[in-house]
């Protein structure tokens, strides 16, 4: 069997709103490995699971999640985008998120930071996340972030905490080897699947560090993937993933 991982991205986002109660709890209908989400935070700073820069999809065009406290952000229907059956639900936690599925599962939480936010507002989210994910025995709660910053801030905050740099699709080899080479704390790279090859594999694998890949949605990207032996593979269909893997 490939010694892969299987996470589940956002949930199981094609049966359910992503970032949802129902899309993990429906993920989880499936032998995944982990889930996937991302952490943003409330006017009233609270950790919650949104990936978009916006509200669009909840028909707020030019509102943020970031212009709502968290009364109002668990009073709004985050599942109707999906469809007029979802039934509605407000939006999670960070906090709910964690205790209601760390013990179920490996979790991926990835800090969304933006360019308008303030760097204390960012590294208040840093803490938020690192406090609650806990004191980091091993692996199964990991903390990304495309933010560099952010992350060897985390570095400082908690030493032992591992922390994975997502990679943007232009990021070739060389940036990652500069990175790795900038910042050995690194616990792995997450890098897109356009720019997963042998000389990306062989480098992380050089450097003892671990590599997941996003996000892999088709049987050529899975398969790549499982053919390469990456670490974790992220994936909108995990059954699919699941399926070839085990085969």
């Amino acid at each position: 069997m490939n010694g892969t991982l299987v996470f589940a991205h956002r949930g199981a986002n094609r049966e359910a709103a992503e970032n949802t109660r129902t899309a993990f709890d429906k993920a989880l209908h499936y032998p995944i490995d982990g889930i996937e989400t991302d952490v943003q935070l409330s006017r009233d700073e609270i950790a919650v699971l949104w990936h978009d820069r916006d509200l669009k999809k909840l028909e707020l065009p030019g509102k943020r999640i970031d212009d709502f406290d968290l009364a109002q952000l668990q009073a709004m229907d985050f599942a109707a985008h999906f469809g007029a059956s979802a039934t509605p639900e407000g939006v999670m936690q960070l906090r709910e998120f964690i205790a209601a599925y760390r013990a179920r599962c490996r979790l991926l939480l990835e800090i969304k930071n933006r360019d308008w936010e303030s760097v204390a507002r960012q590294e208040l989210k840093v803490r938020q996340t690192l406090a609650l994910a806990g004191p980091a025995a091993d692996d199964r709660i990991m903390v990304s972030s495309f933010n560099l910053d952010s992350l060897v801030y985390a570095h400082r905050i908690d030493p032992r905490c591992p922390l994975v740099f997502n990679l943007e699709p232009e990021h070739d080899v060389d940036f990652a080897r500069r990175t790795l080479t900038r910042q050995p704390f690194l616990h792995g790279l997450c890098v897109h699947i356009s720019t997963l090859d042998v000389d990306m594999m062989g480098l992380v694998r050089e450097r003892g560090k671990r590599i997941a890949v996003y996000t892999c949605n088709s049987e050529a990207e899975i398969g790549r993937a499982l053919a390469l032996e990456v670490d974790v593979l992220i994936s909108d269909v995990p059954q699919m993933a699941l399926r070839m893997r085990d085969e």
